[in-house]
Parts: structure tokens; sequence; C-alpha cells
């Protein structure tokens, strides 16, 4: 049965509109609202478009997914189109993001990313949506197999190695603080196995976020993170600084998922006081802020967001 169509009148406003996890991706942005509104037709022209880029294509599925009437609108498509592998890709995703929202049973998400594997033995998209769904409730070893899928169909997939690091993080935390912690040592193995122009080269960044917010949220460092030392320390500093340098260097801006990597790289140079440098930073980011990291561990990220940006650019 197909889904009812959207209601007359004006639209209520999405609360994706404050994290919109599009980002700058406009073309990304008409499909969605194009599939909100029952016509898939606009997604299938924008996957066919994205072809192989695999981390491009693993961002517009992982955000079309997220619309509610995604799966519904998936299976219209798989009813035009039985064989399709986009139609099947993305509801897959969007079965995923129904279960970690409780509304689906964990083995029909399976099954469905199964299936889209199997009919795009190359995409690792349907390995993504398993390794989603791992990270927020599965086992060690189906977490560490899922990555190793992905990773042999796209070895510096960003997305899923951001999942690893924040899935990691979360280890040992009644330990308290670690400097030898595994999530930095396979950030950093990861960013050294990467291509030069690989946005990967932020992940110890992201590590170091992701382990502060599993500590902080156990008690272990301040719920303020510019009051934490976690960003202070030599370890610390020199990760930053390597991010911040690569970054000055990198000419690929056309990374679909770049903007997650300058928050997480904005967020970082506040909480370690280098105000010039992450003035740097929010002029390139402008308004597409992200919820992760200005929300770790349990505060307001749009306010944060902003108090930060306000104070480095001189505004407050």
């Amino acid at each position: 049965m197909s889904p009812p169509p959207p209601p007359l009148g004006r639209p209520r406003r999405r609360a994706a509109q404050a994290f919109d996890e599009a980002l700058d991706d406009a073309d990304l942005v008409a499909a969605r609202t194009a599939l909100s509104q029952g016509r898939w037709q606009h997604t299938r022209t924008l996957l066919v478009q994205t072809g192989d880029d695999w981390d491009r294509r693993g961002h517009r599925l992982t955000v079309l997914a997220r619309e509610s009437y995604c799966a519904a609108w998936a299976r219209e498509w798989l009813l035009a189109e039985p064989d399709s592998g986009d139609a099947s890709a993305l509801l897959a995703l969007a079965q995923v993001r129904r279960v970690l929202r409780g509304k689906e049973k964990p083995a029909r998400a399976r099954e469905a990313c199964a299936t889209a594997a199997d009919l795009l033995p190359a995409d690792p998209s349907p390995w993504l949506g398993l390794l989603l769904l791992e990270c927020a409730q599965g086992a060690e070893g189906d977490v560490v197999r899922l990555f190793e899928q992905v990773r042999t169909r796209c070895a510096d997939h960003h997305h899923a190695h951001h999942l690893v690091v924040a899935w990691l993080a979360e280890r040992r935390v009644d330990a308290g603080p670690d400097p030898l912690h595994e999530v930095y040592d396979f950030a950093n193995w990861a960013a050294e196995q990467a291509p030069a122009d690989s946005p990967l080269a932020i992940l110890p960044v992201v590590a170091h976020a992701e382990r502060y917010r599993t500590l902080a949220a156990a008690g272990h460092e301040p719920a303020d993170p510019v009051a934490s030392g976690h960003w202070v320390g030599r370890r610390a500093r020199q990760v930053m600084k390597t991010a911040f340098d690569w970054w000055l260097e990198w000419e690929q801006e056309g990374h679909p998922r770049r903007l997650v990597d300058l928050n997480f790289l904005a967020h970082a140079k506040v909480c370690e006081g280098r105000g010039a440098e992450a003035a740097a930073l929010f002029h390139r980011i402008g308004d597409h802020v992200t919820a992760a990291p200005w929300s770790y561990p349990d505060r307001d990220a749009r306010t944060a967001f902003r108090t930060a940006r306000a104070a480095a650019l001189g505004t407050a």
C-alpha cells in the first residue's frame, strides 16, 4: 500500500533544517523533497548520476533513508522496477533507519540489506546499512566483519570509518582516560593507510572528540569541553596541528561529507583555544553546522556552535 499523500497547507518546519545531513548537496536536497512527495523518479536519476562514487552514494542514501515514508516509496519504486539495485539499496537503508527508530524488526532490515548486496555486489552501501545497525546494537565480531566488507569495496569509506571510531570510543570507558586507548590507534592507522587526499586524515581528531563524548558522559571529563584538558595535552595538540595543516593544503573540496570533518576540526580548535584557526574553519563551514560534536556530551549543539563561532569571529 502506498503511503498517504503529503498534507495540504503550509508545511511544518522540518527538524532536519537545524541539522541537515544533506549538508551542501543541492541535488540531494531536491531529490529528498521530491521523495517526500512520493516522486521517487528524482531519486532514481540522482543515484544513476552518482555512479560508483561510493562516499557520495552512501551519503545520499543515508540522508534519503531518513525520510519517514522512504521505505514505502522505495517499495513503490521496486514494483515498477523489480530488479533495481538502487531501489533495493534505498529500501535497505530505510529499513535500517526504521529499526533505529524502533519501528522495524532488525531481521527485516538485515534481509533487505542482504538482498541489495546480492543485486549490487560491488556497492558498499548495503554493508554500510548493516554496519549502522550493528554499531547500534550488535556484537563486536559483527561490527569488525561488516567494516571489513565495506573496506573491501571502498578502502577509505568515510562514513564507515566514522561509525567504527564512535563505536570503539565507547569501549572500556569505566577505566577512565587512557592516552593509549585503541580508538586512537585505529584512527591513526586509518589516516596513515588512506590516500594523501583522503579526508580520513581528520579521523584522529574525530577519535579525540568521540572519546571525550564517552568520558564526559561517564563523569571522567567536565561537561564543558572547553574546560576539559582533553585537547591540550602534547599528544592531542600534535594531532590537532597535523590535521589542521593537512586541511590547509587539501584541494579536494568536493567530498560529500567534508563539512562533517570541518565541524569536528573547528570544535577541536575551539577546545584547544586556537581562535584564529577556528575562525578560518567557521568561515568555510558557513551555516552547515552538524550536531556532532557540538552536542557533546549533552549540550544544545546549535547554541554551542553559535557561541563558539561568535567568539572566534569576534562577533560575540
